[in-house]
Formats: structure tokens, C-alpha cells, sequence
């Protein structure tokens, strides 16, 4: 691994950890640290000894947006030239399923980041926001797609238009994340259900992920037909026949991930 210096990384039992690490600053995201997590993201995409990914930040703080001291004199000319928000879209490269564990601030782009995994594991402490409007802008790293399709019209447009922050709670009953835990917890929480699925049928957890993606963000008709394609192909996989095998035997698969 890199030296990274705004992030820690580490493995675990199957699952590549991230942590932002930039404490004084709530964990905002400066263009430093997202093209360390998404050069640490591709670095465990490639292992095949890791099977999920788990992003976090503080008990404090996930990720309390972006650097706005780093924003705040830029012209149209530099966004368009700044990769700072192309970054955000590389998560979506990632074929391994992406776990987000989130307390305390989780505004602006860290929402959209945590939006940006598969699934959220928040604390009783996580606030999830989308701030923008404060600054006379709006979300510009999919927060305004992503959380409509999450929440719903009504709530996205409060968010977005009006400051609103949703608790944890809330964000569980709008269905933004999967799980609150106390604060003692969320993180074990996060950490087992990555390791669960770190053990799963490699090639099927992907393709899962692709497919429920495809529903996420193309017509019905599209996904349904890549979702066929998808279970067809796993039918040539090792692990289909070793899946369905211990099934009947009664036992417990031992997957190869080909």
C-alpha cells in the first residue's frame, strides 16, 4: 500500500478497512483524500483475498463535506478542470461490495460518499445532510440523484432546498441507511456484515451488486434483462456448482471465487 497521508488502511478477516484521518478538520473531503480512498478502493477491488470493503471516519465525524477553504475562489473554468468530482464516480467502478460505517456530521459530499456504497451502518449519533444550499450551490456528486431515489421526492427536496438534516433514525425510516446502532457498536456492526458477505460466492456477490446497481440507476427493463445475463453466467462459475452441491450434501461451501 502507498503511503497514504490523509487515510489508514488495513485488512481484516476479509475486509479492506478505510479510515479518513483527518481529524481537525471533521474528515472534509479535500481532493488528497478521495484520490487516496479511491486509490485504496482499487487497490483491495484487486486482492483476491479481500471480499468487501468498509469506509469510515470518526465516532466525531464521518465526513463533514467538502473542503470549502479549497472551493471558495474557484472559477467555472477550474471545477470544470478539477477532478475533484469525477473521483466520486470511480466508486462506482469498484466490483466488491462497499460498506459505510457513519457517525456523528455526514454532510454535503460525505452523504454523497456514504451514498456512493452499497450499504450504511450509522451510529445513534450520524447526522446526514446536504448542506449546499448554505454556500449558493446545490449537491454536485450525485447527492440530489441518489438521495431522491433514497428517500423520496418530498424529503430530498427539504434536504436539498432547505438545510434539512435527518437523524439516524430518520435516515433508517427513509431508508437512507440499514442499520443504527449505539455508538459503542456500529462499527462491530458494520465490520460483521462486511466479513458475512467478505465469505460469500465471490463472483455471485459481484454480479448481486451489479444487478441491484442496475436497478438503482436504469429502466426496468434494462436491469432485468442484465440481471438474467448475470444469473446465466454464474452457471459457468466453479462456485455455482460447488454452491449448489453442498446445499444438497448438507455442508458448507468452500468457495474459489472463479
Amino acid at each position: 500500500m502507498p503511503d497514504y497521508q490523509n487515510i489508514l488502511v488495513e485488512t481484516k478477516e476479509g475486509v479492506g478497512i478505510i479510515r479518513f484521518n483527518r481529524p481537525k478538520a471533521l474528515n472534509a473531503l479535500s481532493p488528497q483524500l478521495m484520490k487516496e480512498t479511491v486509490m485504496a478502493l482499487f487497490a483491495f477491488d484487486a486482492q483476491d483475498e479481500i471480499g468487501a470493503i468498509l469506509i469510515t471516519g470518526s465516532d466525531k465525524a464521518f465526513a463533514a463535506g467538502a473542503d470549502i477553504k479549497e472551493m471558495s475562489t474557484a472559477s467555472v473554468i477550474d471545477m470544470l478542470k478539477s477532478d475533484f468530482i469525477p473521483t466520486f464516480a470511480k466508486i462506482r467502478e469498484i466490483k466488491k461490495p462497499i460498506i459505510a460505517a457513519v457517525s456523528g456530521w455526514c454532510l454535503g459530499g460525505g452523504n454523497e460518499l456514504a451514498m456512493s456504497c452499497d450499504m450504511v451502518v450509522a451510529s445513534e449519533t450520524a447526522k446526514f445532510g446536504q448542506p449546499e444550499i448554505n454556500l449558493g450551490v446545490i449537491p454536485g456528486a450525485g447527492g440530489t440523484q441518489r438521495l431522491t431515489k433514497a428517500v423520496g421526492k418530498a424529503i430530498a427536496m427539504e434536504m436539498v432546498l432547505n438545510n434539512r438534516t435527518l437523524t439516524a433514525q430518520e435516515a433508517l425510516e427513509y431508508g437512507l441507511v440499514n442499520y443504527v446502532l449505539p455508538i459503542e457498536e456500529y462499527f462491530e456492526k458494520a465490520f460483521s456484515l462486511a466479513q458475512k458477505i467478505a465469505h460469500r460466492a465471490p463472483l455471485a456477490v459481484q454480479l448481486g451488486k451489479e444487478a441491484v446497481n442496475k436497478a438503482f440507476e436504469t429502466f426496468l427493463a434494462e436491469g432485468l434483462e442484465d440481471e438474467l445475463r448475470s444469473f446465466y453466467l454464474l452457471f459457468a462459475s466453479e462456485d455455482q456448482k460447488e454452491g449448489m452441491g453442498a446445499f444438497i450434501e448438507k455442508r458448507k461451501a468452500e468457495w474459489k471465487g472463479r
